[in-house]
């Protein structure tokens, strides 16, 4: 469902008339199944809430968005696509490596990276292009140096990731760049297990505390590489270019933040609900009789919880097509809801307050280098945002 032209930040115009028309509404998938899309507040935080409805893609009548998703999704599952109690399971396993001491401890790292990166930029000269000289080299080096990836990879997974996540394309596009990444994380534990202690990164400890004491076979370890990798840069790396220009579009509200430092959560907060990075998500099919706040979605039906649709709806925030840091909206479902809610939250929300902690005060004019009209946006991609981002200072 294709966005409105001239409206690149806001969801759907079909999700708006959905919501407004009240309950959910059955649409016909790609290949021709029928989905109940839920995008009301109340509605999606029900269904993601709700154990009854799993999240396995194995499950038969799974919807699925694409040909290309679908290739992608029917490999081996990772936790996120796993239901309780095995998805509890594994979960703690990395639950530890995400807790927030744990990324504070991270800071002073990442604030260093990002200087690094102004300097860079400073000594480029404007105009730079965003995401390729700032976003992604930050995001990649930080899971990388978490994870434990050598410095000289980090290009090579970078490309995959983003051909992975493609949806309107020849599914064996994401097919054959999951298969590369698969085989690289395949390397690079097998290292990893010849030598645990060489390193401390989560890999070698993943190896150290789950893989030698058999909690976690050598193949799911390498599936979660893949996933942490996968999360951990792509999604942060397109927040941070959308949240530049939520700011440049909105320079009352960059003006607010450097006037006002302690609005720096919030504003991240409200960056999270007014972007929703993850275009169709909240993919879910009923194990049983369902009733979702007075609606009953039959067992072996599927839905779509859509997050962005949700976080727009102005039953649950105030006038929610404004970009506003004071909202404070901490009650956003930008990173999901229940069991499923996004484990690497403390690391995003890290580097974001990080970036936009200092961005403007380092560039104070930093503006766009072109028009909005002329940015090309990511509407084919299970993640949003833009291809390139030109900016001048």
């Amino acid at each position: 469902m294709a966005r409105a032209s001239g409206c690149p930040f806001d969801p759907p115009p079909a999700f708006t008339t959905f919501r407004e028309a009240g309950g959910p509404q059955k649409v016909t998938l790609f290949n021709g199944k029928p989905c109940w899309l839920f995008t009301s507040f109340a509605d999606v935080r029900a269904v993601l809430g709700d154990n009854r409805f799993s999240t396995m893609p194995s499950t038969p009548g799974f919807p699925m968005l694409s040909a290309a998703r679908d290739a992608v999704l029917q490999e081996a599952p990772t936790f996120i696509r796993m239901d309780p109690p095995e998805h509890g399971k594994l979960r703690r396993m990395f639950t530890k490596e995400f807790m927030v001491k744990r990324i504070d401890a991270m800071r002073p790292r990442i604030q260093a990276l990002i200087e690094s990166l102004y300097d860079a930029m400073e000594t480029k000269g404007s105009p730079v292009e965003m995401v390729n000289d700032f976003a992604l080299p930050l995001t990649s080096t930080v899971i990388s140096e978490f994870l434990g990836v050598p410095a000289e990879d980090r290009e090579f997974f970078q490309e995959q990731s983003r051909l992975k996540v493609l949806m309107d394309v020849d599914p064996e596009i994401p097919r054959v760049a999951s298969a590369k990444l698969i085989g690289y994380f395949d390397g690079l534990l097998k290292a990893k297990e010849r030598d645990p202690h060489a390193n401390d990164d989560l890999l070698s400890r993943l190896v150290l505390d789950q893989v030698e004491p058999g909690h976690l076979s050598h193949d799911d370890a390498v599936r979660h590489a893949d996933l942490l990798v996968m999360a951990g840069h792509e999604t942060t790396a397109n927040q941070i270019a959308l949240g530049t220009l939520n700011f440049l579009q909105n320079p009352d509200q960059k003006a607010l933040l450097l006037g006002n430092p302690d609005l720096l959560r919030g504003a991240v907060d409200e960056m999270l609900r007014y972007n929703s990075i993850v275009q169709f998500n909240g993919a879910r099919i009923a194990l049983e009789d369902v009733e979702v706040n007075g609606h009953l979605v039959r067992k072996g039906e599927g839905v779509f919880a859509l997050i962005n649709a949700a976080n727009r709806d102005p039953a649950a925030f105030a006038r929610p097509d404004v970009f506003d840091i004071e909202r404070a909206p901490d009650n956003h479902l930008a990173f999901s809801y229940g069991v499923h809610q996004c484990l690497g939250q403390p690391l995003a929300r890290a580097e974001l307050q990080s970036v936009f902690g200092s961005l403007f005060q380092r560039f104070p004019t930093l503006r766009l280098a072109v028009p909005l009209e002329a940015l090309e946006f990511k509407g084919g991609h299970f993640v949003y945002g833009v291809e390139t981002l030109p900016l001048a200072w």
